[in-house]
């Protein structure tokens, strides 16, 4: 998600980074970069000018111009900008404890029977006893799908068989709701391919006789302009109190999410990260800006780890990490655990620093792929070799190789690295789940940093071993290239 977004503003701030001293020519064309990244993400045209008018109203002010980090000052005004563009946003639903009514609208196709879902798995986790209402009355497979996705997660289903109004649905549906055991009604309403009249019709004549307490508008974020058009449309219509964004772990450009809110008005309260009913997430502006901007989103990491992750396991690994064991065998239960958390390329992105290494390394990181391979080394193991690394000689590593379907040189590079691993992962049983956290960070970025372990790719063969002068050399050039981004990121 915000993939290209984010990394035309890294060039645009990166080609600021390289000028020995900022000036109003300089900015400007840094700004210029900013505005074309913007575009590009398919943000709105109004949208941008009005974004661009106030980063230059800060930029070009003393504010950055006396400072001693203006590079950094410029990337704090953009952040700044970025989350007063897309917020504030009232994460309170407003429910009613006596029974209260969601009603999700918007076109077909946006994702709103699989949203419903998802909705309803977010209440239950809050105390709340949900009810999903099949009021789409024009897919002809939205009702099974509704019932589907009710069974996965444990919430009733009302559903009127041979049913053609879906205001009597909806109506019918919240009388059987203290029969159903449920305190909270989501309506699935029905979509069309397009906004028109006969759709307005049905869903204001919905909103005004069953009074929803909350009316969200559900937008597919691939959709660009047409999403930002399309709640436009149904604002004017209804009075929308939110909207959540879908398919933004897709190929979404991001420019939906910039320009929902300045241009209707209406706060983005969730978006849909995945096809899971668990894939959803309160949108927090700040945290959004953060991930454009590539500064990572530690406390979405920690939110999903904490529901994700195997509370009970996690405890037995800590306990063994407090005694000082830390096996391959713990490497590779920690290695599945962190999948848990989803597409691995996703959860780097949310790791601070990682997105702009990943960007600097280029095409050859591809962190999935690089974890399977690890976790198949691993399995190609005995067991007494996964507890004790140290054991593996040439012989035994060409078999693990071959087991693996990788070359020797791997196996070599994962016993060499794992003590190093081993430490930090004993280091990390005394702290808190935010420490653990930003421990991992550091791993991360050390693995990702060495070439030819873990996150990059070992190339083919060239058929010619290095002379020990040209590794001594290659060597140099990693030394020079770790002191260049050091001195970049205290620049920062």
């Amino acid at each position: 998600m915000f993939e290209k977004l984010q990394a035309g503003l890294y060039e645009a701030i990166r080609t600021l980074a390289g000028q020995g001293k900022l000036t109003e020519s300089n900015m400007r064309e840094g700004l210029r970069l900013v505005q074309q990244a913007l575009l590009e993400a398919d943000v709105s045209m109004p949208v941008v000018k009005a974004f661009i008018e106030k980063v230059s109203q800060e930029a070009l002010g003393e504010r950055v111009m006396r400072s001693l980090r203006p590079t950094q000052q410029l990337l704090t005004i953009v952040y700044e900008q970025l989350v007063a563009l897309m917020g504030p946003v009232d994460h309170d639903l407003h429910l009613k404890p006596s029974g209260s009514t969601i009603m999700l609208c918007g076109l077909q196709g946006s994702g709103k029977t699989t949203t419903a879902a998802k909705l309803g798995r977010y209440l239950q986790q809050r105390g709340y006893k949900p009810m999903l209402v099949a009021a789409d009355l024009q897919r002809p497979a939205a009702i099974e799908q509704l019932q589907i996705l009710g069974e996965k997660i444990g919430a009733p289903v009302y559903v009127e068989k041979g049913a053609t109004d879906p205001l009597v649905v909806c109506r019918n549906a919240l009388r059987q709701m203290p029969t159903l055991g449920a305190n909270v009604a989501i309506l699935d309403t029905a979509g069309r391919l397009h906004v028109d009249q006969a759709l307005m019709n049905q869903l204001a004549a919905i909103d005004r006789l069953i009074q929803p307490d909350q009316v969200y508008l559900v937008v597919d974020a691939m959709t660009g302009q047409d999403a930002v058009n399309s709640a436009r449309a149904f604002h004017e219509a209804l009075t929308l109190n939110g909207v959540i964004l879908t398919k933004l772990d897709g190929d979404a450009r991001g420019g939906a999410a910039l320009s929902v809110k300045y241009v209707t008005g209406v706060p983005i309260k969730f978006i849909g990260t995945g096809e899971g009913t668990d894939a959803l997430e309160e949108f927090h502006p700040e945290r959004i800006a953060s991930r454009i901007l590539g500064q990572g989103d530690l406390m979405t990491l920690i939110e999903q780890a904490r529901q994700k992750i195997d509370q009970e396991e996690a405890l037995r690994q800590q306990e063994r990490l407090q005694k000082g064991e830390f096996t391959l065998e713990d490497f590779r239960r920690l290695l599945e655990q962190t999948t848990r958390l989803g597409p691995l390329n996703q959860v780097i992105q949310l790791v601070p620093g990682m997105s702009q290494l990943l960007h600097d390394m280029g095409d050859e990181v591809d962190t999935d792929r690089a974890f399977r391979r690890l976790c198949g080394i691993i399995d190609s193991m005995t067991p007494e070799e996964r507890r004790k690394p140290e054991i593996i000689d040439l012989s035994r590593r060409r078999r693990i190789a071959a087991g693996a379907g990788v070359k020797p040189q791997e196996v070599a590079e994962l016993v060499r690295l794992f003590e190093p691993i081993s430490q930090i992962m004993r280091e990390m049983a005394s702290q808190g789940l935010r420490g653990r956290m930003q421990m991992m960070y550091q791993l991360m970025t050390q693995a990702a940093r060495d070439p030819g372990v873990i996150f990059r790719g070992v190339k083919g063969s060239t058929g010619k071993r290095l002379r020990p002068e040209e590794k001594a050399k290659l060597r140099k050039l990693r030394e020079k290239e770790l002191k260049r981004r050091r001195k970049e990121k205290r620049g920062r």
